[in-house]
């Protein structure tokens, strides 16, 4: 396997150069950690690596996600009227 911090940053790069989906790095680093760990063993420190790295960008789609979900229909009734009762919040 190549350079763990290599494996990192082209990944890194590929999908903010959007040359890559975030989906399409989740599969390349899924494929790269199976190698690793065939090549290496399942207990070596490199297999553990390469899954962190699939760990690390499948939050990273998990966060992307929760950026672009929309606001709830209370939250958009909260934005037009702050003062209404169901919108007050109260410090304990």
């Amino acid at each position: 396997m190549a350079d763990i911090s290599n494996v990192v940053q082209a990944a890194v790069e590929s999908v903010k150069n959007q040359t890559k989906t975030i989906d399409e790095a989740i599969y390349d680093a899924i494929t790269e950690a199976r190698e690793t760990c065939d090549l290496n063993g399942s207990n070596s420190a490199n297999c553990a690596v390469a899954w962190d790295i699939v760990e690390e960008l499948q939050a990273e789609k998990s966060h992307k996600n929760q950026k672009t979900k929309g606001k709830s229909s209370l939250e958009n009734y909260c934005d037009s009227n702050p003062e209404a009762v169901e919108c007050l919040i109260y410090d304990v």
